[in-house]
Formats: structure tokens, sequence, C-alpha cells
């Protein structure tokens, strides 16, 4: 065989070897099931918001989003987990800011590291959080409850959806700048927080509107005060804790992200997708009706609005005292 002749059946060979690659490259993604962790647990908040975005997922992909809750730790157990799954766009986590860029200055370890272990996709919504009493408790705003809390130093309850969790956090910054000593009770989930609350097991909470605004219509339980910057559309009678105490005020976000090595332009295709659902008119009445609504940033964005929150974060820590060992 001739030098010309060898060399066209080897670059033949090379195509056969190369094309199977090459169509996997260019595979419609999803070519099958996605899992969606939520590394907290069912009835919160960011379950609620994750079946929602992974039910227009599947509508739209034709591949099926299943949400798997795996709570624990304050969010870190299904964290590390996805963290250490395979990087093929399969595996998926929708998470909590507070578990992304709190939990890293909270606790000693939390089995991933925030920079290394993931690439951010985009962030999917923000939602409202309040702080709730239940109704037999005497306060009916802020500046009551302050004035309740240093008449009862150590008696009032303040129910969390865990250590480590926004609402753990926000009450402890609640203590510091009031100088008041509401006893923390952690919960496994936001879910279990609001019962008892209802129940009067605890005096108060801080909640997200996803896990409370079904009791809050429905007049079980009362609004003290709204832990976001500004007013919400779904309470505008409500004013802003910020109002009485300077500072006081946090936006939650929940985002979605993918294990650290995933194919750039893999996400890029997971990232229009999620834009796609979000853009979807019942997905914005369903998030809505939840207290949430749609937040979207690019890929560049949302990376750097992490490196951001995360010294903030680890100040706010710091200055509230809070701890977990």
């Amino acid at each position: 065989m001739s030098f010309a002749a060898h060399r066209r059946t080897m670059l033949a060979l090379s195509v056969l070897l190369l094309a199977p690659m090459a169509a996997q490259a260019q595979e419609r993604y999803p070519a099958k099931p996605v899992t969606l962790v939520v590394p907290q647990a069912a009835g919160g908040a960011n379950d609620a918001i994750a079946r929602i975005v992974a039910q227009k997922l599947t509508e739209i992909s034709g591949q099926s989003f299943l949400v798997e809750n795996r709570p624990g730790a304050g969010g870190n157990i299904g964290t590390a987990l996805v963290a250490k799954s395979r990087a093929d766009g399969y595996t998926l986590m929708l998470t909590a800011d507070s578990s992304y860029v709190i939990n890293p200055s909270l606790y000693k370890s939390t089995g991933f590291d925030p920079l290394k272990d993931f690439e951010p996709v985009t962030p999917v919504a923000t939602a409202g959080y309040v702080l709730v009493a239940n109704n037999q408790f005497p306060a009916r705003n802020v500046t009551e409850l302050i004035a309740q809390a240093k008449a009862q130093p150590g008696k009032i309850m303040i129910g969390s959806a865990g250590n480590g969790t926004v609402n753990h956090l926000v009450g402890e910054m609640l203590n510091k700048a009031a100088g008041i000593d509401l006893v923390h009770v952690p919960y496994k989930g936001a879910a279990a927080a609001v019962t008892d609350l209802v129940g009067g097991q605890v005096q108060v909470s801080v909640q997200s509107l996803p896990s409370s605004i079904s009791f809050i219509r429905s007049g079980r339980i009362k609004v003290l005060g709204v832990v976001n910057e500004k007013r919400l559309a779904a309470l505008p009678e409500v004013a802003p804790i910020s109002d009485v105490l300077k500072g006081l005020a946090v936006t939650p976000w929940y985002g979605v992200f993918a294990p650290a090595g995933t194919p750039a332009p893999l996400l890029s295709q997971l990232e229009a997708l999620i834009q796609r659902a979000l853009e979807a008119p019942d997905v914005r009445e369903k998030l809505a009706n939840v207290g949430a609504e749609p937040y979207r940033l690019s890929q560049e964005q949302f990376a750097a609005l992490i490196r951001a929150e995360l010294p903030r974060w680890a100040r706010v820590v710091k200055e509230s005292g809070a701890t977990i060992d």
C-alpha cells in the first residue's frame, strides 16, 4: 500500500472512531432524566421553588427533572453529595443562599468548597422573608416584640428551619441588633418550624413566604415585620424590620449549581433551558403565589455574586456571634 493510500485509510478510521464522540458532544441536553438535589427538607421555600422550576423544565425538555430532597446539617449533606457527583449535567443542585454562602462561615467543616467544587449555573428566584408570631403572642410588630423580649429575657422562643439557615441567622442578628435574648429552637425544615409556631410551642419564627404564606393568608399566624430591604408585594401593609433596626435586612436567593468540571457547552444549554422556564407566565404566577419571583443573572454574574457574598456573610456571622459546632 502506498503512503497516500495508507494515509487515506488512517484518516477514514479516525473519522469512524471520532464520529460517536462528536455525536455525543452534539447531543441535545438532556438526553435522559436529571436529578435535581434540594439539600433542604420538603415543605420549605427551596423545595417549593425547585418543584415549580423542575415541573416546567420537564415540560419543555421532554425529560424528567426529578427533585430529590437530601436535608441535614443545614444543607451541607446534600451539597457535599452533589459536589462529589459525576460532572455530566445529570445530577444538579438547587439550593438556598444560606447553605452555599453562609454555611462556610458557620461550620468548621461543610464537606464542600463553594468556589472549587461547583459550577454556578444561574439563580432562579428570590423570596420574601418575614418575622411571624403565634396568634396568642401579644406583640403586633417588631417594636412590641423587642419590648416583650426585654421584659422576659430568655423566655421567648424563636423557631428556625435548622441550624445555619437564613431563618436561624436572622434570629441571631435580631438578638444582637435589638439587645434581646430570643431562645433559638432549630427544626428539621421550615414546615416543622411553622407547624409548631401555629401550635404555640414557639412564639416567633423567621420564615420565607413560600413556607409561611398559606398560614398567613388563612390567619393562623401573624406577621410582625419583613426581613427584606423593601416592603413585599404580597404584604404591602407590613413594614421592613430595618425601619426599626437599621441595617437588618436580607434578600435571599435560590440557585442552580453543577459539579465542578461540567463542560461549558452543557452549562450553557442548561442555563438557556432554565431561563426559558423562568420566562413562562405560569412559572411566574406559581412563584408569585408562594411569595417568590424569578431572578435572572448570567453564569458570570452569578459567580461574581457568590464571590462577593461569601466575605459579606462571613462578616455578618462574625458580628452576630452565631456559630455551629
